[in-house]
């Protein structure tokens, strides 16, 4: 009873680990990189989402602004079985879209408004962060393991 109960909340279930290539995202628009899974018992992984979302910050205080963009997303299926205390890995390409405000589009135009445009950008509070994240799709739980990693452009 209690080992079924630990299956369906993924508790010694699987573990998932990210690992991406140190490159420049940006040439290509494609992110590169591997998912590393662990168990403590016998599961089957059915399928694997990897998303790349950009969280955008503006404002200060209590007119701050906060949103989640999804730049880009990948479904693998596949048909893994793990066993107890075994090590797989599954690579994948993620494509991506960098998606561009306005500020930034005309900041890339004049090389002379540039440091109107950076100093706007400071006085609003306006930043960027991204990140990279897999969810691995376990047959027979409900809760599936996630995991982040922050990238940087």
């Amino acid at each position: 009873m209690i080992k079924k109960i630990k299956d369906i909340l993924g508790i010694e279930g699987v573990k998932i680990k990210l690992e991406l290539n140190e490159e420049d995202y940006t040439e290509n628009n494609i992110i590169q990189g591997r998912i590393i899974f662990n168990s403590q018992s016998e599961k089957h992984i059915e399928r694997i989402i990897v998303k790349l979302i950009e969280k955008y910050k503006r404002g200060r205080k209590e007119s701050a602004l906060i949103n989640d963009y999804l730049l880009g997303s990948i479904e693998l299926d596949v048909d893994i079985s793990i066993g107890q205390n075994e090590q797989k890995a599954v690579k994948f390409d993620l494509p991506f879209n960098l998606m561009k405000s306005e500020m930034d589009l005309m900041e890339e135009k004049s090389f002379l408004s540039r440091p109107f445009f950076m100093l706007a950008k400071k006085l609003k509070n306006v930043s960027s962060t991204y990140r990279v994240e897999a969810t691995a799709i376990i047959s027979g739980t409900k809760f599936h393991p996630i995991t982040e990693q922050q990238i940087e452009f």
